[in-house]
């Protein structure tokens, strides 16, 4: 016989849930919103996953990891001599992306427009998930104009972007596939 686990609590029925630290929040507040837009860009990013493969799959796979140590990060305010240390980004997890994006910039196409999403499957994927990394970079943001946040954190969204970018145009040969926005085009 199979035992079901029940994942509902009950707990977030008056609009409220629990942080990681076991303290309660409204669920729309900007802590919460900021953690649940690295959840959905996770998600986002195991969808792009589907068309990856070697390189690009595994730099995907540590962003997914590293994504997680982000929401852990994101949900533990930050407390003077907590009881447990908490999981926080690092700041040698924004310098291995910043290293990612220095060589995939070496075989890209140089830029003379903005490029537009699309392009192959992977790349459209990509950019949507920096879309999202933007949104959640927003967020966590207004979250650090309230109370503190961890400074890598905030970096590693903003280079996460950067890094996603480099891979959609990557993902688009190189950049030899972009599309490319023309302007007035419609005009």
């Amino acid at each position: 016989m199979v035992k079901l686990t029940k994942i509902y609590t009950r707990g977030g029925d008056a609009g409220e849930t629990s942080l990681s630290d076991g303290s309660r929040l409204a669920k729309n507040d900007p802590r919460v919103a900021a953690y649940g837009d690295v959840d959905e860009l996770n998600a986002v990013i195991g969808l792009a996953r589907l068309h990856a493969t070697g390189a690009v799959d595994e730099m995907l796979a540590r962003v997914q990891h590293d994504l997680f140590d982000l929401g852990a990060d994101l949900s533990t305010p930050i407390v003077e001599a907590p009881k447990h240390p908490p999981l926080r980004i690092l700041d040698r997890q924004v310098e291995r992306l910043e290293r990612e994006i220095d060589a995939l910039g070496t075989a890209l196409t140089a830029l003379n427009s903005f490029v537009l999403p699309g392009g192959t499957p992977l790349a459209a994927q990509l950019h949507l998930a920096r879309t999202v990394a933007r949104r959640a970079e927003r967020l966590a943001i207004t979250l650090a104009d309230r109370e503190q946040v961890n400074p890598a954190a905030l970096r590693y969204l903003n280079r996460l972007s950067d890094h996603l970018f480099q891979l959609a145009r990557h993902a688009n040969d190189d950049g030899k596939v972009d599309v490319l926005w023309q302007p007035g085009i419609n005009r």
